[in-house]
């Protein structure tokens, strides 16, 4: 494939011609992507899950969604099992409802055959904490249009503990307890484009593993911070689906299994 890039001339130099560079891009096959993040909400008997999958190259945007040919999860402790549904056709988003419980003990297991390739992914259950507080701020870091939300939550003392935050429009943040482990800490997030009064903005916090919390932290530093977990990268970083039948052929996106803490906040 190639891409045209138009080279426009200073203007101290308005009399010169354009030029037109014809520059080669790398071609890739499109790969399987999914997106396998699970929000479990603990107080739930039920959850329900779902799982986009669809079709990336690693060098531009997503192609759109495939129709698999099976996907299953597995509780490999417990030896049960369940086949997700295509939630309507073509749509590529497959779901199936699973008691909470069976998802928050043990290892759990993505399988996935695609094209007559296997594909796999395993994750255990990960808790968080509550917030303590979620409100609107006043303040500002570079101009007066942005808008501050600060968060508060209490870490606990006897384990290492990973965050993701989602703060809506595919933002998201990562934080380790390092520095904070057993303490209430506090910071301010700040949307860079103020947004209007009357906005909704849901507001979480999930529990990850040292493995997505690198994995994410990696995709919000190419990104820039407005990059949700399972949208290509501008280079590949791996996640944890692996192909058993063609290692060569990998896929994008990640399989976790998340609890979660939801805060809504309206926009004054």
């Amino acid at each position: 494939m190639k891409k045209y890039l138009l080279i426009l001339p200073l203007l101290l130099f308005s009399l010169g011609c354009e030029d037109v560079i014809e520059v080669d891009v790398p071609e890739d096959a499109p790969r399987l992507s999914i997106d396998a993040l699970i929000r479990i909400d603990t107080d739930l008997m039920v959850t329900r899950i779902e799982v986009k999958a669809t079709e990336t190259t690693s060098f531009f945007e997503e192609i759109g969604p495939v129709v698999l040919d099976r996907i299953q999860l597995m509780n490999t402790t417990t030896n049960t099992a369940t086949d997700l549904e295509e939630q309507s056709v073509n749509s590529g988003i497959y779901v199936t409802n699973w008691q909470t419980t069976d998802l928050t003990q043990g290892e759990l297991q993505l399988n996935i055959l695609y094209n007559g390739e296997l594909y796999e992914a395993n994750t255990s259950f990960v808790p968080t904490v509550p917030f303590d507080n979620v409100e609107q701020g006043d303040g500002s870091l570079f101009s007066e249009d942005e808008t501050e939300i600060i968060v508060t939550y209490t870490d606990v003392a006897d384990r290492d503990d990973y965050y993701l935050f989602d703060f809506d429009f595919y933002e998201y943040l990562v934080s380790e307890d390092s520095f904070y482990q057993g303490q209430s800490f506090q910071f301010s997030y700040f949307y860079e484009e103020g947004l209007e009064a009357g906005r909704e903005l849901n507001i979480s916090i999930l529990g990850v593993d040292v493995e997505f919390y690198n994995y994410m932290n990696q995709l919000i530093v190419q990104s820039g911070g407005d990059q949700g977990p399972f949208q290509t990268p501008a280079a590949t970083v791996r996640g944890n689906i692996i192909n058993l039948s063609n290692p060569d052929n990998l896929a994008f996106g990640y399989f976790a299994l998340c609890q979660e803490y939801r805060e809504t906040v309206i926009i004054e």
